[in-house]
């Protein structure tokens, strides 16, 4: 009965309700956002930069470097030299060590150039195909394979550069192998050898100048050879990778003072630095922070305005029907009733508010999503649910309700029927 009579005083003035509605559904909405935005871009931003403790490259700012090498962000600061960066390669405090060059895109999708530890370090498996093993072999992501139609066999020519430049027409790259979703950056990259890539620029400025896929296969190779019969080759393949360059280098180091160390130490002593993802990160999601916590602030005062709307509404329905509420307590309500119902009528706005908002959130995250995948690559997933910091905003929305109730309440469970009828006209 009573939630009957607060359903029907609820919509007594149907435009301060929808006010209400509208500004608590606004004001969750943008924390829903920010809460999802967050939680996914640092988890996205960490499963990219596992098994990297520092990012060889040019130098200029270590987080460009980062961002370019790590997470395909920014273009690149420069190139490296493949002789100098192979020096600190085939160091004994190095795990691993993946070779990325860069160049060329297909449709706006990079085409990288690395080996095969690059995909096994997004964990990447293979739904159809096979790994690339000859030069202009492809292996592509999930994402290329379904918003492109390439298939196994398919052949497509790069363009120059990040963006639509010039078209590779000299050289075909052909599909050997479509990997699995992984939600990962790999989805979104074309993965070919390192030899690839420097085939297709030697046209442009040797050309065709060949350079030996031997190189690139054993690109972390230290062994040595000394037969004299094949003194003349290994001349010839030192004299070609001598101006041969790579975008980045990422390595796994085996000795963590290594991890400081060679941040200071490559730079003094080479035309290279070595940037780590972790610290450049940090900074980024430091000055990230800013901005969200400033979002935050102004989603929780929207939040507090429509606490204040809630109020008025209450406070105008109470003076404006307290003969109703004095005839209510006549026929049997008890003050407590009279209270619950104004609370009831409260907490059924943020209620409604909270669910809007929650809807609204996601809705606004998919479009978020979609502009992301373009330009950055990356994609948020607007169903999840981070329960601990969405049950939490529940809360503070069901606060806000009751504190927006608690005066009109108060006034309806102290309400003198005596008085109240005697002034009725």
């Amino acid at each position: 009965m009573i939630g009957k009579i607060a359903w029907k005083n609820t919509w007594f003035k149907p435009l301060n309700t929808t006010l209400s509605i509208i500004l608590l559904t606004a004001s969750v909405a943008i924390i829903t956002v920010l809460i999802l935005l967050q939680k996914q871009f640092e988890e996205q931003f960490n499963k990219n930069m596992n098994n990297v403790d520092l990012v060889l490259g040019a130098k200029g700012s270590p987080l460009q470097l980062v961002l370019s090498a790590v997470y395909q962000i920014d273009a690149p600061p420069g190139n490296i030299s493949y002789q100098q960066a192979q020096q600190w390669m085939n160091h004994p405090f190095v795990e691993t060590a993946i070779p990325l060059a860069y160049g060329d895109n297909y449709m706006g999708y990079k085409i990288v150039g690395t080996t095969a530890d690059y995909i096994s370090k997004f964990e990447g498996k293979l739904s159809s195909g096979q790994f690339n093993t000859n030069d202009f072999e492809v292996v592509i992501g999930a994402t290329i394979a379904s918003k492109l139609d390439l298939k196994i066999g398919a052949k497509f020519h790069g363009s120059h550069g990040d963006a639509e430049g010039e078209v590779h027409e000299e050289h075909d790259y052909t599909v050997v192998g479509v990997l699995e979703p992984t939600g990962q950056l790999i989805d979104n990259v074309i993965v070919t050898s390192v030899a690839s890539v420097w085939h297709m620029h030697d046209h442009e400025h040797h050309h065709h100048e060949e350079v030996p896929t031997e190189t690139v296969d054993t690109i972390t190779d230290n062994t040595h050879h000394h037969e004299d019969d094949h003194e003349h080759s290994h001349d010839h393949e030192h004299h070609v990778e001598d101006d041969k360059e790579l975008t980045a280098v990422l390595l796994k180091l085996k000795n963590n003072m290594a991890k400081i160390t060679w941040q200071r130490m490559i730079p003094q002593n080479t035309d290279m630095q070595a940037a780590s993802p972790i610290l450049e990160i940090n900074r980024l999601f430091s000055l990230f922070g800013v901005g969200l916590q400033a979002m935050q602030y102004l989603a929780y005062g929207i939040m507090a305005i429509s606490g204040i709307s809630i109020f008025v509404a209450l406070y105008n329905t109470l003076k404006e029907r307290k003969y109703e509420f004095a005839l209510l307590r006549i026929h049997g309500a008890s003050k407590t009733q009279m209270l619950s119902m104004i609370l009831i009528e409260s907490l059924f706005l943020c209620f409604v508010g909270y669910i809007f908002g929650m809807i609204l959130g996601r809705v606004g995250l998919y479009f978020i999503s979609i502009s992301s995948q373009e330009e950055f690559k990356i994609i948020f997933n607007p169903f999840e649910f981070v329960w601990d910091k969405e049950l939490l905003l529940l809360f503070v929305t069901i606060m806000v309700g009751c504190l927006a109730a608690l005066l009109p309440a108060w006034k309806a469970y102290s309400l003198n029927i005596s008085k109240t009828l005697a002034h009725a006209e």
